[in-house]
């Protein structure tokens, strides 16, 4: 058998083992009857999901602190990454950067306890402000490290064409750095985004009493899984995979026309 088949049959189980319980999960949303036996199309577990107050509030709750920390979080990771590529000091820049990753290879545990803590210590309530400052601290790394690597690829020479031609520093720096980053800056953005909507382990040492979405799930299937979780799974899945298809299509459209106009200069 050739390398090629191995390689797509490798490839073919690799995706049925990640994809598969996600297709359970998809179709079981639409069985008329709970359990793990299919009973026939229905579209009831998503009306009752849509009634759900509990579930509504907690998924509003949700996109309000994934947004606000999503938005401070990438001023901040744009902020920082542009302050570290402009440090002279390697050592210095390497302790930044060493530093920086901590939070994404901390257990999420340790971070919820120590914030927990932190809040308690500053006589800090549980609700809207711990939960996002807690969000905005571990959403910044991923900010980061999406923006640095743009910045390395970044020609310093357009900058200082720029500047040569009467741009001022601030006008150089909105019209040839900000667009150069801009894929970094959108891709940090919808990380942050998706791991502030995903998190749990923090949120429920900083969350108080403020419901959120994975707090009221783990609430619910503490005792049964009910198919309103399905149903809720199935359209964040849905909701995740248009936002990865739309970013997708718009970054080959970018690169046909930036293909189309280097042909067009040769």
């Amino acid at each position: 058998m050739k390398k090629s088949k191995l390689s797509g049959i490798y490839a073919a189980l690799v995706l049925l083992f990640l994809y598969a319980p996600i297709i359970i999960l998809i179709v079981f949303s639409f069985n008329s009857e709970k359990g793990y036996s299919w009973q026939g199309f229905s579209l009831k577990w998503y009306e009752e999901l849509f009634s759900n107050e509990l579930i509504i509030e907690s998924f509003r709750n949700t996109l309000i602190v994934a947004f606000i920390a999503s938005i401070f979080a990438t001023v901040l990771g744009t902020l920082a990454a542009l302050g570290v590529y402009s440090m002279k000091n390697k050592a210095a820049k390497g302790l930044i950067q060493n530093v920086t990753n901590l939070p994404l290879l901390n257990p999420e545990i340790v971070t919820g306890l120590s914030l927990m803590l932190l809040f308690a210590a500053m006589r800090f309530a549980g609700g809207w402000v711990t939960l996002i400052i807690a969000h905005i601290t571990f959403c910044v790394p991923s900010v980061f490290l999406s923006i640095l690597p743009k910045l390395r690829q970044l020609n310093k020479s357009l900058y200082e064409a720029a500047m040569d031609l009467g741009c001022s520093p601030a006008k150089a720096f909105q019209k040839v750095v900000i667009p150069e980053i801009m894929p970094g800056i959108i891709t940090g953005f919808l990380m942050a985004f998706t791991y502030s909507i995903d998190d749990f382990v923090i949120s429920y040492f900083t969350a108080g009493n403020l419901p959120t979405l994975p707090i009221t799930i783990y609430s619910m299937v503490k005792k049964r899984v009910s198919p309103e979780i399905n149903a809720l799974s199935t359209l964040l899945f849905l909701a995740v995979f248009l936002v990865l298809l739309v970013t997708n299509v718009r970054a080959i459209r970018k690169e046909k026309e930036l293909e189309r106009k280097r042909k067009a200069v040769k």
